[in-house]
């Protein structure tokens, strides 16, 4: 799989200024408008963008912690709750779509909805109350799509790449070759059902022994091996031939604690690097914690402070199969990735 590399363009604040938005007139009603949503297990995601050199710019944004896959490691269920909750959040969506004119959209869900049985009312449910047209999409296309968004991240000095999500429902890992002269392309990919929010739901959320939590990385890590020993991953490694990159709320999450951000800035951690011995240097700190001292932290907050561990446990285990010295950090991904995709064929491109 090939993929094109495109760049991304934001205003300072990450957004169109609401005065350039609202402009009308032929040139701005002239131009398409793309929207992309990503509904995962724990998030709901809205990007709103118009084609610009090199990428597209952003308009609008929206993302919510819904928690839509709550419960369904017990029952296999999208619970009442959820889906009201999410249908909450969709609606604001449909709402932003329409307010700025969309012309393309497409809106994915993942894994929550790839394991609920009761997944098809729930996507009727949707587009019958907010007009949102929900699509399920494979791990592979959610794996491609995330590449797709965060490619650009890719230092071509190295010849091989460990991309990975880490997802409220699953943790998404592609090894790549990465050609000096062409773009990435996937040698192999796995997803495992391990996820911060089932994670979370068995091993708990609040105050956990380090004992505890060592059980978690090694139940992680034995998912891990397999794909690690197939590829040789070590070898490559050892080699100096293999880059990391990450795309997920733990990681930058991570970042924004090491950077000592007053307040999360994507602009701040985006792109930026992230020494694995840092990183074991928060998370052993965080362990130590109860719920309410991570709330308390300003890269954190209330609604991930349960959810912050299970995360970390999933990254140590990548670190432990895969011992990288450090790791990029990327705030983009499946969103960006279904923009790439809509531009791209919209503009007679190939599509990614």
């Amino acid at each position: 799989m090939d993929l094109q590399v495109h760049g991304i363009r934001r205003g300072d604040s990450g957004l169109e200024s609401g005065r350039d938005a609202g402009r009308t007139g032929a040139s701005s009603a002239a131009r398409p408008v793309y929207a992309a949503l990503d509904l995962g297990t724990n998030n709901c995601r809205l990007l709103i963008a118009r084609p610009a050199p090199g990428g597209f710019r952003v308009i609008d944004a929206f993302s919510r912690i819904v928690r839509l896959g709550e419960g369904l490691t017990r029952s296999d269920r999208l619970s009442d709750q959820a889906m009201e909750r999410t249908l909450d959040a969709l609606r604001v969506c449909g709402a932003k779509i329409r307010r700025r004119g969309v012309t393309a959209a497409r809106a994915v869900a993942t894994e929550a909805c790839r394991r609920a049985v009761n997944c098809a009312e729930f996507v009727e449910l949707v587009e019958r109350e907010t007009g949102i047209g929900i699509e399920i999409i494979s791990s592979q296309e959610e794996g491609r799509l995330a590449l797709a968004g965060c490619a650009a991240l890719l230092d071509p000095v190295h010849r091989y790449a460990l991309v990975f999500d880490i997802g409220g429902g699953s943790t998404e890992l592609m090894w790549l070759a990465v050609p000096g002269d062409g773009p990435p392309r996937v040698l192999d990919q796995v997803s495992i059902r391990c996820g911060v929010i089932g994670l979370t739901e068995r091993y708990g959320g609040d105050r956990i022994a380090r004992a505890q939590y060592r059980s978690m990385v090694e139940e992680v890590a034995a998912e891990i091996e397999p794909f690690e020993e197939r590829n040789g991953i070590r070898r490559r490694l050892a080699e100096g031939q293999v880059q990391m990159l990450g795309t997920s709320g733990t990681v930058t999450t991570l970042a924004g604690c090491h950077l000592g951000l007053p307040r999360y800035d994507r602009r701040v951690v985006d792109g930026s690097h992230l020494r694995v011995e840092h990183a074991r240097a928060i998370i052993r700190k965080l362990v130590t914690l109860d719920f309410d001292g991570r709330a308390g932290h300003p890269c954190i907050g209330p609604e991930r402070a349960d959810l912050v561990l299970a995360g970390c446990a999933v990254l140590e285990a990548i670190c432990d199969c895969c011992p990288v010295d450090r790791l990029r950090i990327a705030d983009r991904g499946l969103r960006e990735g279904i923009l790439v995709d809509l531009i791209g064929v919209a503009q007679g491109g190939r599509e990614v």
